[in-house]
């Protein structure tokens, strides 16, 4: 039985014994002998596409067929190139000495990899929830670290109810997440996730409002016939329509009225300003910590005729 936890990559190096294991040779060993998941930075790749791995006192190597997980097709220079600098979870695969008698540390990202995927993801459900760390935005979605660098796309429908131009609206690179497995194909290589069932229903969003209240909110959409403004990730209002307005000001609105029926929030556009910086913030999730996995979530009231659900089987 395996002794790692399955954390995402810059997690590991958090870890008291993580550090304790990279600071010797001993450590190392040690790693290597009971098949333990270290992490560290790469902090250089050569020509053919070596990476080298700080170690404290020694270095450590992994070749390009050992950077990642590929089953079967070759791993992609960029997919190798872009790990200097991070921090990426691996295996010590061996220790070896030179002529000079200094050690010759071997690892391997691919196996810490390809353990996760066998001990855990092949055998993940839909409904599963994992932790996640964005790695990279796209206009279509953000790509995440779903557990040792292991990689899946959240689209950018799955991230909210409160639609957005870009996940940098609701992300940035580096953020810690949750998110829920949507489909599991071919035992585990291949996840697709989705985040908004965990953001809360309709009605729980909206118990953090009432109407007469003057609240901050985010325009996410200027339509013809009104404008949209996100109070919560998953709870957007319609104002009425109004000139020089646009998608990611910050905004003062009134609440004029909260039709759960029609799951609408009627809003008086009070003030429009810039807002200084980045808008992303982080997600209030409405699913406990230790809740590990959920069958079914219905976002629509139930007194609302449309019914908004998400059902994983």
């Amino acid at each position: 039985m395996s002794m790692n936890s399955y954390l995402t990559e810059g997690s590991y190096s958090l870890n008291d014994t993580n550090k304790e294991l990279i600071g010797s040779l001993y450590g190392l060993e040690r790693a290597m002998n009971e098949g333990l998941i270290l992490e560290s930075v790469a902090i250089k790749c050569d020509n053919d596409l070596r990476l080298t791995v700080d170690l404290g006192n020694y270095v450590g190597y992994i070749n390009k067929e050992d950077a990642v997980l590929t089953f079967g097709d070759e791993a992609k220079d960029i997919a190798v190139i872009t790990r200097v600098g991070k921090p990426i979870c691996f295996k010590v695969m061996s220790i070896t000495k030179d002529n000079y008698g200094d050690p010759i540390i071997m690892l391997s990202r691919k196996e810490a990899q390809r353990e996760y995927v066998e001990n855990v993801l092949k055998y993940s459900l839909p409904g599963d929830i994992l932790p996640a760390k964005v790695t990279h935005l796209e206009q279509f979605g953000a790509f995440v670290d779903i557990g040792c660098g292991v990689i899946s796309l959240l689209s950018i429908d799955s991230i909210s109810v409160s639609r957005i131009s870009h996940p940098r609206d609701r992300f940035s690179v580096g953020s810690d997440i949750r998110c829920v497995v949507r489909k599991n194909e071919d035992e585990g290589r291949r996840i697709y996730v989705t985040h908004k069932e965990l953001l809360g229903t309709w009605e729980e969003n909206m118990q953090e409002f009432s109407i007469g209240q003057t609240v901050t909110g985010i325009v996410r959409s200027v339509e013809d016939y009104g404008i949209f403004i996100e109070l919560a990730p998953n709870l957007a209002g319609l104002a009425e329509y109004k000139p020089d307005v646009y998608p990611g000001q910050s905004a003062a609105v009134f609440i004029k009225n909260i039709i759960p029926e029609r799951m609408k929030i009627k809003l008086v556009l009070i003030d429009t300003y810039d807002t200084q910086g980045s808008i992303s913030e982080k997600c209030k999730y409405y699913v406990p910590e230790d809740v590990t996995q959920i069958d079914e979530w219905v976002y629509s009231p139930e007194v609302c005729e449309k019914v908004i659900k998400t059902t994983f089987d």
